[in-house]
């Protein structure tokens, strides 16, 4: 390892460290002056991640268009149904329905609405709140790395497109999402074992006793949704539906050519077309005004999705590109003899990154360097869900402030909070069943 190496990975660190302290949009911003310090070392920048920034950004017009007109709270309410109709077993059915959700929506932030109704469920029927609080709040991340409509998804699709290899959105959903349920339905199974039963915690019970934790309010009346919520969550599903269904059936993106010759759309264009006209079918007949659209929190934590991807994984090909040689060098004998080993640098770099989408696209290139099969690749996609390591992700704090027992926590060493199990045990699980998914794939 040389010392211009060393200097520029400093520089990726620092950015890092610097863009992950102001947070939100301050990730990405600060990509760009890494950027700007390693073209200044005489870095050639590589070219912006165009595809993966295009594709995200007709998603999020498709979902926050739904969700301006009502649709994501219709959404909640359906999983509030589900959860609610099975409040024994809230440890397994909230995290398969925040998985559910976050499937079909593409975004993770749709959990926020349900953990208060989680913690209520598991509250009134005496169950641990930290069991289902934590394994949903996992449960909504693992879908993203299955989700066809996902940001990570658009990076891994525009990934292989670019390098013309014959894998996209048919064979991550293949791997990844039966390997990510497979994850999830483990964690769940070992979180009902989780911590003390509420009867027998003395913490719990000395709380309770002393009036520091309210009882939980039953369910009441809810206000009336807006007019065309339902209209708008149908049309986003069935264009999710088309998305998939254009996946998995080239034959539908062929076309008669100038020249006679068939031309396939490429995937990537196919979602971008798609999203964008259930973002204007939706707009049209919900009668959604324009102007709440930017103000939507899935158009806002969307943008910063986008300009993460922007500065960071532009940032990290143009670091790696500049040390491609050393790289491959240094890690190619340990991916060759055991390429399993990568899963290890995505999920590191994701509790860096704070980003499965940025993960994907400044990493996974470099996968594909080292000689690694795309379907390891894909089986190994879910190690990019590393962010609950280090417990100061949005959806991981909501958890903890809606669980009023106490029980869900960040520990006194910090590292030793409740999320880890879950965390470490749906992950570890997702990835072996992925690899192995990929080896018969392969």
């Amino acid at each position: 390892m040389n010392l211009t190496l060393i200097l520029h990975f400093l520089v990726i660190l620092s950015a890092l460290a610097i863009g992950a302290r102001i947070g939100g949009v301050g990730l990405g911003l600060w990509g760009g002056v890494g950027l700007v310090v390693l073209f200044l070392m005489g870095v050639s920048p590589t070219a912006p991640p165009i595809d993966v920034m295009l594709i995200i950004l007709a998603v999020i017009m498709a979902a926050s268009v739904m969700e301006a007109a009502g649709g994501i709270q219709f959404l909640v309410r359906v999983a509030e149904k589900i959860i609610r109709r099975n409040p024994k077993q809230v440890t397994i059915v909230a995290p398969l329905t925040t998985y559910a959700f976050t499937f079909l929506a593409g975004t993770g932030h749709i959990v926020y609405p349900l953990l208060p109704v989680i913690y209520e469920v598991a509250h009134q029927n005496g169950i641990r709140p930290e069991r289902p609080m934590a394994i949903a709040t996992i449960a909504s991340q693992q879908a993203i790395t299955a989700s066809p409509v996902a940001a990570a998804t658009a990076a891994m699709i525009g990934m292989f497109h670019s390098n013309n290899l014959a894998w996209g959105l048919p064979q991550i959903l293949m791997i990844c999402v039966p390997s990510t349920l497979c994850g999830v339905i483990v964690a769940a199974l070992v979180q009902t074992r989780v911590g003390k039963e509420l009867k027998d915690d003395p913490e719990y019970q000395e709380k309770l006793a002393a009036g520091e934790i309210p009882v939980p309010a039953k369910a009441g009346e809810t206000e009336a949704l807006p007019a065309g919520a339902k209209a708008s969550a149908f049309i986003f599903l069935a264009g999710v539906a088309f998305v998939v269904i254009l996946g998995l059936f080239p034959n539908l993106r062929t076309l008669q050519g100038g020249n006679g010759e068939p031309v396939q759309v490429a995937m990537p264009v196919a979602i971008e077309m798609v999203m964008l006209a259930v973002a204007a079918a939706s707009l049209a007949i919900c009668k959604v005004k324009p102007d709440l659209i930017p103000e939507t929190s899935t158009c806002k934590a969307g943008i910063t999705a986008v300009v993460g991807i922007f500065g960071l994984a532009w940032m990290g090909d143009t670091f790696i590109a500049a040390h491609k040689d050393e790289i491959i060098g240094a890690l190619g004998g340990m991916a060759k003899a055991a390429p399993w080993t990568f899963a290890f640098g995505l999920f590191f770099a994701s509790v860096l990154l704070y980003s499965q989408a940025a993960t994907a696209r400044a990493l996974m290139p470099l996968g594909l360097s080292l000689g690694i099969a795309p379907p390891f690749l894909i089986g190994m996609f879910p190690a990019v869900n590393g962010y609950f390591l280090i417990p100061n992700y949005g959806t991981i704090i909501a958890a903890i402030n809606f669980d009023r027992s106490g029980t869900t926590r960040i520990g006194k060493y910090v590292i030793n909070h409740s999320f880890l199990l879950p965390g470490l045990v749906s992950t570890t699980v997702a990835v072996c069943v992925g690899l192995l998914i990929g080896k018969f794939m392969a």
